[in-house]
């Protein structure tokens, strides 16, 4: 099956979705933002004619729910197309899995929303969360420096690549995300058929 995502630790994410799915994947297409995935999306629909594409992308503050942008987005799919979001960001699927992030981010677990999806700007969220972390190298890599622009740390993207692929259950993590397990379901589905 062929994927796109709209960055780098989103690939991470969904190799391990689609692991949990049972769906092997052929090749990853990243966009290096929604923007850029958002303009070829009618492109791999068309593709989607003629095998297998899952797109994943997350819904930020683009619209109140994923069903409008969705709509918005791809208004018609394809049979071979597999369009999902994370509801509001990757960073709510994978703190969704609270065990492990709070040992990876070397925090209290209590400190991670019971409901992960219903934060505003989960991206800020992870990055406070970080800010607390017991492990200066934590705070170092995914936290910004005084004054600098960047909303997240340097090494911020290799983090969540290196938790995602290494700590990371998307099984447990979907217990506390209806996104995600709404996006597991129908790949496992998509997978029977």
């Amino acid at each position: 099956m062929l994927v796109t995502v709209a960055g780098p630790s989103d690939e991470v994410v969904a190799r391990r979705v689609m692991q949990t799915a049972g769906l092997a994947v052929q090749d990853v297409h990243v966009q290096y933002g929604k923007h850029q995935l958002d303009a070829h999306l009618a492109r791999y629909n068309r593709a989607a004619q003629f095998g297998p594409w899952f797109v994943l992308r997350d819904l930020n503050s683009d619209a109140d729910c994923a069903p409008a942008l969705m709509t918005r987005l791809l208004p018609t799919s394809s049979a071979g197309m597999r369009f999902r979001l994370a509801v509001r960001t990757i960073e709510a699927w994978l703190m969704a899995d609270s065990e492990k992030l709070g040992g990876f981010l070397a925090i209290d677990r209590s400190l991670l929303p019971a409901r992960p999806e219903s934060v505003p700007d989960p991206k800020l969220e992870l990055v406070n969360l970080a800010r607390r972390s017991r492990k200066r190298e934590i705070r170092e890599d995914m936290v910004p420096e005084e004054g600098v622009a960047s909303k997240v740390g340097a090494r911020y993207a290799a983090r969540l690549i290196e938790f995602a692929s290494r700590h990371w259950r998307s099984e447990v993590a979907a217990k506390r995300s209806d996104s995600l397990a709404r996006c597991i379901r129908v790949l496992k589905e998509w997978g029977r058929k």
